[in-house]
């Protein structure tokens, strides 16, 4: 019988624009940024879009240095393992951060998943920091049900801002037949079947278990596109009250202007009341609008809607300059650039 599912991946690819690779994706928006560099008279205006974040947050910045900009109270614990550490200090920071497994281990600098680590025990800690290339941020699991990212953006002289994304992140997961394998089960999802080699390492030791019929089995935790998970528009969710919410998280930040909150709740009623919200992460000048990602999302709407990002970031860059801010140089932007894509194995 058809289904889409048989069909070669480079075919699905070509009429589902959430699985392009991220350059042919953003290619076609060249000509409006180079219209905003223009107006900006610079090449690299983005980069002063948020003073407090080095290069504005476009690539290459320390996720550590970021994370402590946000109050604790919307934090997870989190402790930083410099490269080559001894693991005798990793387990005392631990232990004194009152860190318990499972953990999230990634690198300090990265993006799009890469070496992010759902870690169960002490020894597969280890294993992971001593493999590791530099240095690691550990946090303490977040285990809530709610996941989204959401892009906020303030012009440095407003006093309040506005939410401009919201996207639901709805994890990777399969059910069992009672006869099928783990293996089996992913190579029957599209969405695993563009990262099965990912998840076969991840995965290894679930591969060939036969869940049994009926249950249900989240595979993912890493809320990731790259990674399997389905990114939904939540815009839906924006009103006054989120506003007022993100606002108190984001406001005290000093030279923060615009970004997305990667960010964890246990309900809905909590994520309005502004309590128990967990940041995993805060991403800058170069973070995407999720929601655009939605399976039912069109193209051009998702042009549309991170044209109006890159505006408002156009729009905050330029009032930073008139107040001084200088944007980076582009052949240091441009070295910076390559060295992050080369360490994160994205070229």
């Amino acid at each position: 019988m058809f289904s889409k599912h048989n069909l070669p991946l480079w075919l699905i690819k070509i009429f589902n624009y959430e699985y392009w690779t991220w350059w042919i994706f953003f290619l076609p928006l060249a000509p409006y940024w180079f219209y905003l560099a223009i107006r900006n008279r610079s090449l690299t205006y983005f980069t002063t879009v948020n003073p407090c974040i080095p290069n504005g947050g476009v690539f290459g910045e320390s996720k550590k240095d970021i994370l402590d900009l946000i109050d604790k109270t919307y934090r997870p614990a989190d402790i930083f393992v410099f490269k080559g550490e001894s693991w005798e200090h990793v387990a005392l920071k631990l232990t004194l951060a009152q860190i318990n497994f499972p953990v999230v281990a990634k690198p300090d600098v990265g993006g799009r998943g890469f070496k992010v680590y759902k870690i169960e025990t002490l020894a597969a800690l280890k294993t992971y920091l001593e493999a590791s290339l530099q240095p690691v941020i550990v946090q303490e699991f977040i285990d809530y049900d709610i996941e989204l990212g959401v892009m906020y953006a303030r012009m440095p002289n407003a006093s309040s801002g506005q939410i401009t994304s919201i996207v639901h992140k709805e994890f990777l997961h399969i059910t069992g037949d009672g006869k099928s394998t783990v293996e089996q089960l992913l190579s029957q999802n599209l969405r695993a079947r563009f990262s099965m080699d990912e998840l076969r390492e991840r995965l290894k030791e679930q591969w060939h278990i036969v869940p049994k019929k009926g249950e249900t089995m989240f595979l993912q935790p890493i809320g990731n596109h790259c990674l399997g998970t389905k990114f939904l528009n939540a815009n839906h969710l924006i009103n006054e009250q989120l506003v007022k919410v993100f606002d108190k998280i984001a406001i005290p930040i000093e030279g923060f202007y615009y970004g997305r909150f990667d960010l964890k709740v246990p309900t809905w009623e909590d994520l309005y009341g502004g309590r128990n919200i967990k940041i995993l992460e805060l991403n800058g000048a170069t973070s995407e609008p999720g929601h655009v990602y939605d399976p039912n999302y069109t193209l051009w709407k998702a042009y549309r809607d991170i044209m109006y990002n890159m505006k408002t970031v156009a729009d905050i860059s330029a009032l930073n300059m008139r107040r001084g801010i200088k944007p980076t140089p582009l052949g240091e932007l441009v070295q910076t650039s390559r060295a992050f894509f080369a360490m994160s194995g994205q070229l």
